[in-house]
């Protein structure tokens, strides 16, 4: 049995590759904006979502996601055309439609939150990554603190009442005390939602070259555990659930356009360097601006499309799912592959379980409190070890 049911995507991800700068850590497919043709990136996104939705006609959208970059270095003018196509090639939408935007502070003004209102956003997630000015100098961020007061009273003003902001530990210079101060800042904000991440040193960003000389001062591997055992136990005591490794919410405001990744859902990709998910296939988009803009000229703007297999889409359903700290559902397992979980990973589930790495729940499995922090072993274990 080669096939594997995956019904067909809800969620949209559109990639907006420009931003006001490169930071330090940052691998993304992103470009400052200066001497860009956004317009003419516009048009070519616009003649992708054309092609797209010819292809593949969408059903009803339960979740849009605009990331980057910093979809909100978009002027005025641009937002609303964009958000105008948008919601002509994806017009027919859920009720409760989630819609988030990416953005950074001091990119948004009362004009571009109103467009953006009007556009249908009604979720607008803010990279802040500290409330210490001079570790964000450190990481290449050109926002201070000010302006992240400034930019969530805008968005509150505007009507936005689903507010989120990235936050990050094991910065070069952090310590248990900056973290702190940190978190009691963005905690007295009474926001939603916060997603907060490890600092992950990548391939081709500045920080790799530093750390590749070592000249990269990084918080002890302890002090960085630290750091996030303060962060869980901080935002439990706030009232906050921990659905995801890195992600914190009040009831009800999970990322849910992020819990289909995490759900292993098919979702649609646009946009230069996107990754989309349809038809048992996953494909990335061309990175380059002009690349881009050219082959969507003639097609879609494919870097490559490679086929997910039956066996691939197993591991990754394990590996995605067991991020949710409510784990994987027996049920849906079954449903996409016609198989149980402890037919598909007996041996596994019962190694993991044994070395108190999982738990098995009434529904599925779960990671354990104490599994949380190594949930990378975890994921690895699901890795070329089918019995099916």
């Amino acid at each position: 049995m080669t096939d594997y049911r995956l019904d067909p995507p809800t969620a949209v991800y559109i990639h907006i590759p420009f931003c006001s700068n490169k930071c330090h850590y940052c691998d993304f497919t992103s470009y400052v904006v200066q001497g860009q043709p956004v317009d003419e990136y516009l048009d070519a996104l616009e003649r992708e979502m054309e092609r797209t939705v010819s292809l593949l006609v969408p059903p009803r959208v339960e979740t849009i996601f605009v990331g980057g970059g910093t979809p909100t270095v978009l002027t005025p003018p641009q937002m609303e055309r964009f958000l105008r196509m948008t919601r002509d090639y994806f017009p027919d939408r859920a009720e409760d439609l989630e819609f988030t935007m990416e953005a950074n502070p001091g990119t948004t003004d009362p004009d571009k939150l109103a467009v953006m209102k009007a556009g249908g956003v009604n979720r607008v997630s803010f990279g802040v990554q500290s409330f210490d000015n001079g570790l964000l100098s450190g990481i290449g961020r050109i926002h201070q603190t000010d302006d992240v007061y400034r930019s969530l009273e805008y968005a509150k003003q505007a009507g936005f009442r689903n507010l989120t902001i990235d936050l990050m530990f094991g910065l070069p210079g952090q310590t248990l005390h900056m973290l702190e101060d940190t978190l009691d800042k963005a905690l007295a904000l009474s926001l939603q939602h916060y997603s907060i991440y490890g600092l992950k040193v990548e391939e081709n960003t500045l920080f790799h070259s530093l750390y590749m000389k070592n000249q990269l001062l990084l918080p002890e591997e302890e002090t960085e555990a630290e750091m996030f055992r303060i962060i869980m136990r901080r935002l439990e005591q706030e009232g906050f659930r921990q659905y995801e490794i890195s992600n914190f919410a009040k009831p009800g405001f999970e990322s849910r356009h992020n819990s289909m990744y995490w759900r292993n859902r098919a979702y649609y990709g646009l946009g230069a360097g996107a990754h989309g998910y349809t038809n048992r296939e996953r494909h990335m988009n061309l990175k380059g601006i002009r690349p881009y803009i050219e082959a969507c000229k003639t097609g879609l703007p494919r870097l490559s499309t490679d086929p997910v297999t039956r066996e691939e889409a197993m591991e990754d359903f394990m590996m995605v799912g067991l991020r949710l700290l409510e784990g994987v559902r027996s049920r849906d397992f079954i449903q996409q592959f016609g198989t149980s979980i402890e037919e598909a990973f007996g041996p596994v589930l019962e190694k993991l379980i044994g070395d108190k790495l999982l738990d098995k729940t009434a529904e599925g499995y779960k990671l354990p409190q104490q599994a949380v922090m190594y949930g990378n072993v975890v994921f690895g274990a699901f890795i070329g070890h089918l019995t099916v």
